[in-house]
């Protein structure tokens, strides 16, 4: 089957990107349960394992409805940003606004008894529920409130112990690829954007269309879609089929697969002789896009010794730069990337 999003010219121009770390939070705890699994992640994965080893996370209302027997789980755990690059803070701001009655029908959506034979049809809001709940569910369904500010204390823990130690790292890879699809939005248009996004997604005539789906269509969200690109998550595009909040559309940034081996590895001796050691380790460093700041720490050097190889590195075409916000982000170019395969 195939899943249809239905956009007209306003939702269209409404269409925006944002970064949201509640969303590495997610997908970094779904990895855990082995959810989509995927060889890039598996370096932090083997880190956050050890990190659990040491000492536990506790995560009785988040856990369950995360990883349970059923394909989805419920939308309000990740709402849309309303910023381009919101901070934790922001994105559970957005979760605890939440209201009761969109808690309750997000959960009978997802583990109602006819939960399964409903997923391709639209909500009905004002029908009952009768489902019968597991206890997770039913508990938050019966104190959504306590319940939600219980779901953002364990989601704030999780943030701080699995992502933020690596936050600088995949905001940096995630800039990169907001800066890299804010190009090509510019030179070819938004059927060139959402062909470019991923392998499974296309736009023709006036709808997103995202291949091998289950669902026929997506209830969307008011205003145009909100695109976010993911470090931590799954291999595939993730689609909001109903939304308390704009509709959004996760899918596996560009570059991510090189950010947690980028700088293990030493330099080709060709391109070490070529460049100089400190500078060929900046290159392969940046198979994975980092700024300045990240670099010097990485290798432990200061910023300024950096700042005049980069200059270097830029000024002969093996990397380039992007801003973001405050932030000037490098990224290592084709030419770069050739003579690290030497």
């Amino acid at each position: 089957m195939t899943l249809t999003i239905e956009l007209g010219v306003a939702e269209l121009a409404a269409t925006r990107f944002a970064i949201s770390p509640l969303s590495e939070t997610v997908a970094c705890l779904q990895q855990l349960a082995g959810r989509d699994r995927q060889a890039s992640t598996l370096p932090w994965l083997r880190w956050a394992q050890d990190e659990l080893a040491r000492a536990p996370l506790e995560l009785p209302w988040t856990w369950p409805l995360l990883v349970s027997d059923r394909p989805n789980w419920p939308e309000f755990l990740v709402p849309a940003p309303r910023n381009t690059g919101p901070s934790i803070e922001d994105d559970l701001a957005a979760l605890l606004r939440t209201t009761a009655r969109q808690v309750r029908a997000s959960l009978h959506r997802v583990f109602g008894d006819g939960a399964l034979s409903r997923e391709s049809a639209p909500p009905r809001p004002s029908a009952p529920h009768t489902d019968r709940l597991p206890e997770a569910a039913a508990e938050l369904a019966e104190r959504p409130a306590a319940g939600l500010r219980a779901i953002a204390t364990e989601l704030r823990t999780a943030h701080d112990r699995l992502v933020a130690p690596h936050w600088p790292r995949i905001r940096a890879v995630l800039d990169a690829d907001v800066a890299h699809r804010a190009r090509v939005l510019a030179a070819g248009g938004s059927a060139k954007l959402f062909d470019g996004l991923h392998p499974d997604l296309r736009w023709r005539d006036g709808r997103l269309l995202l291949a091998g789906d289950d669902c026929r269509a997506v209830n969307r969200g008011p205003g145009g879609l909100v695109l976010i690109p993911v470090v931590l998550g799954s291999p595939y595009v993730m689609i909001k089929k109903n939304t308390s909040t704009q509709t959004t559309v996760r899918y596996p940034a560009r570059g991510r697969g090189a950010l947690w081996t980028a700088g293990t590895r030493p330099p080709p001796g060709g391109t070490v002789r070529l460049l100089g050691r400190a500078r060929a380790g900046l290159l392969e460093a940046l198979r994975s896009p980092a700024t300045t700041t990240d670099l010097a720490r990485a290798l432990g050097v200061t910023p300024s010794a950096v700042s005049q190889h980069l200059r270097v590195l830029h000024e002969n075409g093996l990397v380039t730069r992007e801003r973001s916000g405050r932030q000037v982000i490098y990224l290592i170019t084709a030419l770069g990337a050739s003579l690290l395969s030497r």
